[in-house]
């Protein structure tokens, strides 16, 4: 995960939030009336939470990256002040569907999501009960937003709420792919051992077997102890990569801050959970795992590097602790989240590869194809890179 240029600055004075306007795209006349707002404002985006955590609770294709805790606490350490368009659409009282975005000049005005380059998916929210109706009514919303800024959707999982947006948008669109993810099926280690070659899956017990014969002890770390928790994690993860290319984003402040909010919050509604790994009674890896109703995914894991000179297969430990905690849960998916690396590819996953969206007003035609060209100029130059470096031709 890079870096981010933004910082966080001082909030300007609380400025009026737009007024709701009904949204002539929402419905038929005899069907439901909903409402566009949209936030400016940080302290309303936080006030917003009981209702977009009602909603997320809603929205069955929802990531762990559309939680308002997540998304509240990266603005916090993250966002730049005036930026904030958070596009709301409301049926009566009642939230249906969001948007979460700020603006940004590359160098034309684009419409971004919250998350940023630390979250591994992006995606609107669409109440399930309604989403037929709610979408068109968000992308009118989001037309009437965007107006001069081409909106850009970048990591969007396939199935989804962003999708049923974009087949409704009025205007040109383009789809770009986006990173690669792999997935498992949320089933238990055994059945992850059987899915592999007779070879590899006698290496793979013996590493298991070796992990229990060290005598390393799991533990759930309690909400309450949390804050802390996520500040040893940090820790391990340093001097797990130090030395070895660690990315720099990992060890900022604002990072630090970002997981020491938006953890405990989300542990508080079982949407993340940070387990210790201990040996002789110290902490010698942890592990933070981030979950949504449709899947479980371990975001940051860090170990003591005194776990090499013991021959612990520490990648091993992580799976088999998160396959367990996946299936308790009854979620379906077990997501090792974005990228390729070979402790990944160990485990013969599914590969699923996210998705870019642009959307743009049809007088914003040639901003979008620029946008998509330099994005299309970007990837060529990643994959050259990534050829050579292989050693290819």
């Amino acid at each position: 995960m890079a870096a981010e240029p933004s910082t966080r600055r001082a909030a300007p004075p609380r400025a009026p939030l737009s007024p709701p306007r009904s949204s002539s795209a929402a419905a038929p006349a005899s069907g439901p009336v909903f409402t566009a707002e949209l936030c400016r404002d940080t302290d309303r985006f936080g006030e917003l939470g009981p209702a977009w955590h009602e909603l997320y609770r809603r929205s069955g294709t929802a990531t762990p990256f559309q939680n308002h805790s997540w998304l509240h606490s990266w603005w916090l350490s993250y966002g730049t002040p005036g930026r904030l368009r958070v596009v709301l659409v409301h049926r009566g009282t009642e939230l249906v569907a969001a948007a979460p975005l700020m603006l940004v000049h590359r160098p034309m005005p684009v419409l971004v999501q919250l998350g940023g380059a630390i979250s591994d998916f992006s995606d609107v929210l669409l109440d399930d009960g309604c989403a037929d109706a709610a979408a068109p009514a968000l992308a009118k919303a989001l037309a009437d937003t965007a107006r001069t800024a081409v909106i850009d959707l970048r990591e969007v999982r396939p199935g989804a709420a962003a999708e049923r947006v974009v087949a409704c948008w009025q205007g040109p669109h383009r789809r770009l792919t986006d990173s690669t993810c792999l997935e498992l099926p949320a089933v238990p280690m055994d059945e992850l051992v059987g899915r592999l070659t007779s070879s590899r899956a006698q290496r793979t017990r013996a590493k298991l077997r070796k992990l229990d014969a060290i005598g390393i002890e799991e533990r759930m770390v309690p909400e309450e102890e949390i804050p802390a928790a996520v500040g040893r994690l940090l820790e391990l993860h340093r001097l797990q990569w130090q030395g070895r290319g660690v990315t720099p984003e990992h060890l900022s402040t604002r990072f630090a801050g970002h997981l020491t909010r938006s953890v405990p919050q989300m542990a508080e509604r079982g949407d993340a959970m940070v387990t210790e790994f201990r040996l002789d009674g110290k902490v010698v890896a942890a592990d933070l795992t981030l979950m949504s109703g449709l899947l479980s995914g371990g975001y940051l894991y860090g170990a003591d590097p005194a776990l090499r000179a013991r021959k612990a297969d520490v990648a091993t430990m992580m799976l088999r602790n998160a396959a367990r905690r996946t299936g308790e849960s009854g979620r379906a998916t077990l997501s090792m989240l974005r990228g390729t690396e070979p402790y990944k590819q160990h485990w013969s996953p599914e590969t699923v590869r996210n998705q870019r969206f642009l959307l743009a007003r049809p007088y914003l035609s040639p901003a979008l194809r620029l946008l998509a060209a330099h994005a299309a100029g970007r990837g060529r130059a990643a994959a050259l890179v990534k050829r050579l470096r292989r050693g290819g031709g």
